[in-house]
């Protein structure tokens, strides 16, 4: 059965608490929040592992789709966040302090993109995430939101699917945005195969 789950926690208590084997969970500012992907949001996300594990393979590049990893803040130590795709640089992983025993990343460099496919909390996508994965320094972010659940602010009005490509650039994240047939362009992996169009048929 899992725990009880005690009011705030820091990084490490949730660590030590993180139920093996049951459900998902992240922590925002010391709260656990239990995540409950609907079945096409893991399709979706699949979709994304499967495309850039194939390109990783194909280029023979030094990095790996993890299955599940947490990204620390850099200014919290109340906070974690599991995305839904990371690539992961196998070398950069030999300077991270917490990989080895807790399959934690505390730097931005180890991650060569992340991948968040939006569900109903889409603030946490657009807003929290957003800032921490720009201030830790990860080079590449993708808003996946296949339903257009997002703020008019950032995927128009009337609402459409869109997907957000960040890429960070003097320290600061610039946005492509693509829709309908638009092969996604990615700094990380310039010759990716994969339309937006793909990505929400997988998603109705």
């Amino acid at each position: 059965m899992i725990q009880a789950v005690p009011k705030t926690m820091t990084l490490d208590e949730f660590l030590d608490w993180y139920p093996d084997g049951y459900g998902r969970f992240e922590l925002y500012d010391g709260v656990v929040v239990e995540m409950q992907p609907t079945g096409t949001h893991e399709r979706v996300a699949a979709l994304h592992a499967l495309k850039l594990g194939i390109e990783i393979e194909r280029l023979e590049l030094p990095y790996f789709v993890a299955r599940q990893c947490i990204i620390k803040p850099i200014d919290s130590d109340k906070s974690g966040f599991i995305p839904d795709v990371a690539v992961l640089d196998e070398n950069a992983l030999k300077t991270e302090p917490l990989w080895k025993k807790r399959s934690v990343i505390t730097k931005g460099e180890t991650v060569r993109l992340a991948i968040e496919v939006v569900s109903t909390n889409w603030q946490d996508d657009y807003l929290i995430k957003l800032a921490e994965y720009e201030k830790l320094g990860i080079s590449e972010y993708w808003i996946v939101d296949y339903l257009g659940l997002g703020g008019k602010r950032y995927i128009g009005n009337p609402k459409r699917p869109v997907i957000l490509v960040y890429s960070l650039v003097d320290g600061e994240y610039m946005v492509s945005e693509f829709r309908e047939n638009q092969r996604i362009e990615s700094p990380t992996f310039p010759e990716l195969n994969l339309t937006a169009e793909r990505v929400f048929k997988v998603g109705q």
